[in-house]
């Protein structure tokens, strides 16, 4: 490709705030739950690139075609892609994109076509790297673009903006399912590739109550490695829906005895923990299954898909708390309104 920018290019990074900033000089964006991606386009190539800088075609040719078929014929655009279901984004839909036939790749973009979210602009359609110019330009730019080339697209949408504290509040307040948080940029930066300065990510952190119905040990001695948490459904099923590991090294040992003595199966009777796998030892994807008498209350920050994200924070024990009353109601949000704000 002939582009002022090679397709190793590094994105922008955000970094991990507790807060939302606040001030003139922020832009606020929803961070929607997908695979960061920058696409490259000179003349008939597209290229769609990883965060890491893997390629994305094969697992993405939606995607690849809907950008191949603007009328611009070179840009580097900065976005998000994500997979629409039933109203919400679906990771577990992403995630099924990464797979080794191409007849499956296929299969699920006709049954669930990818959307490729935009929200930066580096190369414009004229072939002028835009890097070096400040968000507020580069916004400007963007919304030019969309208007002379994205008009139509079904598969291309520019991620909704805001300068306005209150209505980024609101969009964490009211979103479900495939909002992650918010992210806060610098209007007056130029973009910052490879690095975590210019822009934030705020992650919403919520507490559930869950059933320990089961652990694991620890990958070297006998002591606990991980809680395996879970939640009843609407059947009474209790069902694994994560894990906890934030274990003080000072409570494993007396911890370990404690589980070791509840020991019984069948722990889950709904959906149970997975065997290992190709990132874990057979060992560590072996599991003890429990009473369903110990509750624990734990910070998360994302539940889709019937699971927590990502690994949750073991906050403490509730012993007042009846192991029944752990449903999934508690992490169950509206989503509806997502796709809304996105897509109009």
């Amino acid at each position: 490709m002939a582009l002022p920018l090679p397709i190793t290019y590094a994105p922008m990074e955000a970094k991990l705030v507790a807060e939302l900033p606040a001030g003139e000089q922020w832009q606020y964006e929803p961070k929607f739950d997908g695979f960061r991606c920058l696409a490259f386009r000179d003349g008939s190539e597209v290229d769609l690139r990883s965060k890491s800088g893997q390629p994305f075609n094969r697992y993405f040719p939606e995607v690849v075609a809907g950008l191949g078929k603007l009328s611009a014929n070179s840009f580097v655009l900065d976005g998000e892609l994500v997979v629409p279901q039933d109203g919400a984004l679906s990771f577990d839909q992403l995630l099924m994109r990464i797979h080794p036939a191409r007849s499956r790749v296929e299969k699920l973009a006709r049954e669930h076509p990818a959307l490729f979210i935009v929200f930066d602009l580096l190369v414009d359609d004229t072939g002028k790297a835009l890097v070096d110019k400040p968000l507020l330009e580069r916004r400007a730019a963007l919304e030019r673009f969309a208007e002379r080339r994205l008009r139509g697209s079904t598969d291309i949408r520019v991620s909704p903006q805001t300068t306005e504290r209150e209505a980024a509040d609101e969009w964490l307040n009211s979103l479900g399912t495939g909002l992650d948080g918010i992210m806060a940029k610098r209007l007056d930066m130029p973009y910052q590739s490879g690095e975590r300065t210019g822009m934030q990510k705020f992650k919403r952190m919520r507490t559930a109550d869950c059933v320990v119905g089961g652990f694991r040990y620890a990958a070297k001695g006998p002591v606990v490695g991980s809680l395996l948490l879970g939640l009843y459904d609407d059947a009474g099923l209790l069902n694994h829906v994560g894990f906890a590991a934030n274990i003080k090294a000072t409570e494993k040992a007396a911890l370990t005895k404690k589980l070791e003595k509840l020991v019984a199966e069948p722990g889950f009777t709904g959906s149970r923990p997975g065997g290992p796998s190709r990132w874990s030892t057979e060992r560590s994807g072996e599991w003890e299954p429990l009473a369903s008498e110990l509750v624990a209350e734990v910070q998360y920050d994302h539940f889709s898909g019937g699971r927590f994200r990502h690994g949750t924070r073991f906050l403490r024990w509730r012993p007042d708390k009846a192991p029944r009353l752990c449903t999934l109601q508690q992490v169950e949000q509206e989503s509806t309104t997502t796709l809304d704000l996105l897509l109009h």
